[in-house]
């Protein structure tokens, strides 16, 4: 399903994406030479003193100096302190090309002028939260409502992890089965029984420290893309049970950092069915960023479940949300009319009056520019751009889209084959993700350099604020870093 109002003009040919990804991950890293590194790194300490003096100074009442994981870039996080557009400026006073974007959420570019000027007459009004319902409260739930195919109700909630707990807790509730299935190497939040096979297939609980078995006890991973796996899982789930819920995100893993079969969703749908599991969809990232239906608009796929974050409060805090048919969201109703069983959720932050009307006119301002569809072709121009450079320097990078979310794989560092069912091969995987981990932290940071903020060196989200100026000075700067990875100039 594609319009013209959806960042994705184009579904990228998966099999072949997969094929270069394995191509990759089968050579030596290919990073920047140590001579160009070590100038890269020296930039930092030069260009940036203010920045690395006050991370020194917050390293002493914070633990490794940020709060953000987002912030820690190597080889120390730079103190930022103004968002405007497509661009970003330091505490040194140094401008750069912004492909983070806050980690998604501001299609529109950062501090778009109509949804400051909103939330500056809200704070005026009301200030940023009383603890009481606002109007803005109905017109966000409206709006949602509205666009996403599947959503009968909404109720926003703190950030995207808790509106995963509370989807799980719902289709439990409703389905009176506990297994919750997801795709190996997703990540939906940080909440105890979703740590669980992260960034990295079939991991299952290596990132959980802190938590114990019991928590992830009915938590489940299977191999994306894999449908008889799944159908596996879901028949043998039956024979102890059943499935309470198959929860994904419909792009791919990772923000489609492991892109989906465009099929897929739909095949994951008709066994959710069959086996009386719900069905969730992860869109933190891709609801009012793909298009205003969302994925499942793209796809045309209809989730029973909708997890929201992020654009949701168009950059502002307390960004998340769940929304679905309203005999599941039933078991959210607060107050008396809630069911009779109800999925206890809260969170005294929770719809706030500064993130409700951020968030609301946030969306109409995407609806009246069709914002979407603009950050879209501006992501569309920079993989293309990326790829023509890749083929130019002879490099084995891939580059890949799926509109405003751009991918660029240098180390493949996340594809790295980890299986704990045999043992014998995880020091040399283990090892592999140490130096292409590091690889990826050294390209991260002469992006930097070359005035490019990017979320690990290894993704990018466009906004409408990226004109085909800024992209083509952007691919200026990206060929810059190209120019300078070892072998180049020996080809």
């Amino acid at each position: 399903m594609i319009s013209s109002n959806f960042s994705i003009t184009e579904y990228h040919d998966v099999k072949q994406v997969y094929d270069k990804l394995d191509k990759l991950v089968k050579q030596p890293v290919r990073p920047v030479s140590r001579d160009h590194m070590e100038i890269y790194l020296d930039y930092f300490d030069k260009k940036c003193p203010q920045s690395k003096k006050l991370i020194d100074h917050a390293v002493k009442y914070i633990p490794g100096g940020a709060q953000h994981n987002l912030a820690f870039n190597y080889p120390f996080p730079l103190v930022f302190t103004k968002a405007e557009g497509a661009y970003l400026y330091d505490m040194d006073g140094n401008k750069y090309i912004d492909f983070l974007q806050a980690g998604g959420p501001t299609v529109l570019g950062s501090n778009y002028p109509a949804v400051k000027e909103k939330a500056i007459e809200v704070i005026n009004e009301t200030g940023p939260s009383t603890g009481l319902f606002h109007e803005y409260e109905l017109k966000i739930a409206e709006f949602i409502c509205k666009h996403i195919p599947s959503v009968d109700q909404f109720r926003m909630l703190g950030s995207g992890t808790e509106a995963v707990m509370a989807s799980i807790r719902v289709a439990r509730l409703a389905t009176g089965k506990k297994k919750i299935i997801k795709l190996g190497g997703a990540y939906h939040g940080w909440s105890d029984q979703m740590v669980y096979g992260m960034r990295v297939p079939r991991t299952g609980r290596f990132d959980a420290h802190g938590i114990p078995r019991a928590c992830t006890r009915h938590t489940q991973e299977v191999y994306p893309n894999d449908i008889k796996a799944l159908e596996r899982k879901l028949r043998w789930n039956r024979l102890r049970g059943g499935t309470a819920a198959v929860i994904l995100e419909p792009l791919g893993t990772e923000s489609g950092t492991r892109p989906m079969d465009f099929g897929y969703n739909a095949k994951v749908r008709e066994l959710c069915d069959k086996y009386g599991a719900l069905l969730i969809f992860d869109e933190v990232v891709t609801a009012f960023r793909v298009g205003l239906s969302g994925t499942q608009g793209y796809f045309n796929v209809m989730p029973d479940l909708t997890v929201f974050g992020k654009v949701v409060a168009g950059g502002y805090p307390s960004a998340g949300g769940l929304g679905g048919r309203k005999k599941y969201m039933a078991y959210l109703a607060a107050g008396l009319q809630g069911a009779k069983k109800r999925a206890m959720v809260g969170g005294t932050m929770a719809a706030n009056p500064l993130s409700s009307a951020a968030g609301y006119q946030t969306l109409l301002e995407i609806e009246k520019t069709n914002a979407c569809a603009r950050a879209g072709e501006a992501g569309d121009r920079l993989t293309k751009g990326l790829q023509k450079l890749i083929g130019k320097y002879k490099l084995p990078f891939v580059a890949y889209n799926q509109g405003s979310i751009c991918h660029l794989e240098t180390s493949a560092v996340l594809f790295v084959d980890v299986n704990f069912s045999k043992p014998w091969t995880l020091p040399k995987a283990l090892k592999q993700i140490k130096i292409r981990k590091h690889m990826m932290e050294e390209m991260g940071a002469a992006y930097m350099a070359e005035g490019l903020v990017t979320l690990a060196g290894s993704r990018m989200y466009t906004s409408m604020a990226d004109t085909p100026e800024i992209i083509d000075e952007a691919l200026a700067r990206f060929e810059r870093v190209f120019q300078k990875i070892e072998g180049v100039n020996e080809q």
